[in-house]
């Protein structure tokens, strides 16, 4: 799987994000979001983030992961959500493309107000809103998100390992 590019902004609170795009052709993003909610649930904080809002979910016990018409379904009993991450038939043509992730991107922030980084992976559909953020461990902070005395920076481990496998920094 191969990057197509790598992007950088200028947040307006003064960080900065270095996004890594990812090819969303074919089945990579459905491969690539199975993966992390079956695999890696326990370590990741998901939820869209957006100016005003931040939804900051953790799970405490491993989600029911299927996909139906192009929808994966992550639920975990009192509730779940729908990320439409492949071809979509219930739905005319053109509203099912506007539905569909149309870019993906692994991304590493600097500065800001909440923390001196983070590592993460947004996606967006085809209006270009936001429809989800995965946040993966964070060096600077413990699992019970307090902060740390020093970097741990083995943390970035599974950032890294997802962003090589699935389309960032020399995917193959």
């Amino acid at each position: 799987m191969e990057s197509t590019g790598e992007t950088v902004r200028q947040e307006m609170d003064g960080s900065r994000t270095v996004y890594d795009e990812v090819d969303v052709t074919g089945d990579r993003v459905e491969r690539l979001m199975t993966e992390i909610f079956t695999e890696h649930w326990a370590a990741v904080t998901v939820g869209p983030i957006i100016e005003g809002a931040a939804w900051e979910i953790r799970f405490t016990a491993p989600p029911r992961v299927t996909v139906l018409d192009g929808y994966l379904t992550v639920d975990t009993g009192p509730w779940h959500f729908h990320l439409c991450v492949n071809t979509h038939r219930g739905a005319p043509a053109e509203l099912a493309k506007l539905r569909r992730v149309a870019r993906a991107a692994f991304f590493q922030s600097e500065g800001g107000t909440c923390a001196p980084g983070s590592w993460g992976l947004r996606l967006w559909n085809g209006r270009e809103e936001q429809m989800v953020t995965v946040y993966f461990p964070n060096p600077f902070f413990s699992d019970d998100f307090e902060r740390l005395s020093e970097p741990r920076w083995d943390r970035t481990a599974l950032w890294k390992d997802l962003r090589r496998r699935y389309g960032g920094a020399g995917a193959a």
